[in-house]
């Protein structure tokens, strides 16, 4: 779910119009009879339950995976530092080629963890690819030349930047899965039906308490899944320090 608030008032305006539709069987379709209250309480009651362990379950993976974004934000400016470091193993021209190309990568990762344009994020990830080979090309060249254990060194710093940027790539398309979505949904509208239907409320606002508690519930969950479009973002702190610091190098 890519826009959390518009999801939130779908699926608000959804729930409470299968709780009406439950009311709407109750009255006049399929009247409750009383001596089945019981049967229905546990059914109800069930359902409710699953609805809680569901919604307790994907609130987990989007957590887990919202603090993964952060771990690979602090491994990604760990690693573009160690290399910064590192070039000075290098030959003094290519060591200076790389320190300027760090510091322009590492402007491109900023703005790959704070821009919500699509069409801008595409010419970060062109530009991110084209750094990255002129990174690589410039440590390879001192490595075929002299290989040995302190040109080494280097490569192996750049080979973790490159890793690294992968390794976010991946934990920021790792999303929770739609399957996970469409069975919440589809639980969370039967379960408003059976409560429209054996409510005995005649106070229509009552029906709107469980509708927007799971509407809130889902809302929270898409914002922390979604790493643009949300509220509750990741934000690249340690990339923006270590800009910073690396300016004034």
């Amino acid at each position: 779910m890519n826009r959390p608030f518009m999801g939130f008032l779908v699926s608000f305006g959804v729930l409470y119009l299968a709780a009406g539709l439950g009311s709407m069987l109750r009255t006049r379709f399929l009247p409750f009879k009383e001596e089945e209250r019981d049967d229905f309480t546990v059914v109800l009651g069930a359902t409710l339950t699953l609805l809680g362990l569901l919604i307790g379950f994907t609130f987990s993976m989007a957590v887990s995976r919202y603090d993964q974004r952060k771990i690979y934000e602090e491994a990604e400016a760990n690693a573009i530092g160690t290399e910064f470091v590192r070039a000075d193993l290098l030959p003094a021209t290519e060591g200076a080629k790389v320190r300027d190309l760090l510091k322009r990568y590492t402007e491109q990762r900023i703005l790959f963890y704070t821009t919500r344009d699509s069409q801008q994020l595409a010419q970060i990830d062109r530009n991110t690819a084209n750094l990255q080979n002129e990174l690589w090309t410039t440590v390879r060249g001192p490595a075929m030349a002299q290989p040995n254990p302190v040109i080494a060194l280097a490569v192996a710093g750049m080979n973790d930047v490159l890793n690294s940027q992968g390794y976010t790539q991946s934990a920021w398309w790792n999303r929770i899965p739609t399957a996970a979505w469409t069975l919440m949904a589809l639980i969370a509208i039967g379960s408003n039906v059976l409560i429209g239907y054996g409510s005995r409320w005649t106070d229509w606002r009552l029906l709107l308490i469980v509708p927007l508690a799971v509407s809130l519930s889902f809302f929270l969950i898409a914002d922390i899944d979604s790493p643009r479009r949300g509220t509750i973002l990741v934000q690249p702190r340690n990339l923006i320090a270590l800009s910073q610091s690396l300016s004034t190098h």
